[in-house]
């Protein structure tokens, strides 16, 4: 299988058909190779429209989704950006493509330890460690931008604390089996909200999120 070959189908045809725009966004989504991220027996499927698998059930987010919320963002290289929810890794390397500092969380040990060998083996730096993703990183905010990759009940206060005055966040929130995705900005302190697009992701677990 040619993968180069395959990631220009799955811009063509997934991501630049969503609407996406952002040359850069574009850009690390041809780079990033997503085969490199998924378990080896399910690497033909990598550039497919689909969330696959992974460890103590949860997912590789659908590409097209991976780049619809790294598009609402508007990441700069010098921005600071943390993830909530590392998973395997793949949206950690896109956005370690599009800036220079990028912190991630992930709650499941195992999936930590793979994300972390997942990105060393592509050739990508991220700040990473264990922990609950809903309390965030206090001692290295405020972060210019925050992406939650799980679907919330509610906004996570100690994220919104932790996100830059005038900074984004993008987040999926709702039940735990359908969610909203939420583009917040930080004006004054206050959240503004903006309601995008329907989605449906694992649940966040942790103190202010979903009971495991």
């Amino acid at each position: 299988m040619d993968y180069k070959i395959a990631r220009q189908n799955m811009v063509r045809n997934q991501i630049l058909k969503r609407g996406v725009k952002n040359e850069l966004v574009i850009k690390a989504m041809l780079e990033v190779p997503r085969h490199l991220f998924v378990d080896k027996g399910m690497q033909s499927q990598s550039y497919s429209d689909n969330a696959l698998p992974l460890l103590r059930g949860q997912t590789i987010s659908q590409p097209h989704m991976v780049a619809l919320m790294s598009e609402m963002l508007k990441i700069e290289k010098q921005h600071k950006v943390l993830e909530i929810g590392t998973g395997c890794g793949y949206q950690a390397a896109v956005l370690a493509v599009l800036c220079d500092n990028v912190y991630s969380i992930e709650r499941i040990p195992e999936l930590a330890e793979l994300a972390a060998e997942n990105l060393k083996n592509a050739g990508y730096r991220v700040t990473q460690k264990t922990g609950d993703g809903t309390l965030g990183w206090p001692e290295n905010a405020p972060f210019d931008r925050i992406i939650v990759t799980a679907g919330a009940p509610e906004m996570p206060p100690s994220l919104l604390d932790q996100l830059a005055e005038g900074g984004l966040m993008v987040a999926p929130v709702g039940s735990r089996s359908v969610q909203t995705l939420k583009l917040i900005q930080k004006v004054n302190g206050k959240p503004i909200v903006k309601n995008s697009y329907d989605c449906a992701f694992v649940p966040l677990i942790g103190e202010s999120g979903w009971k495991e």
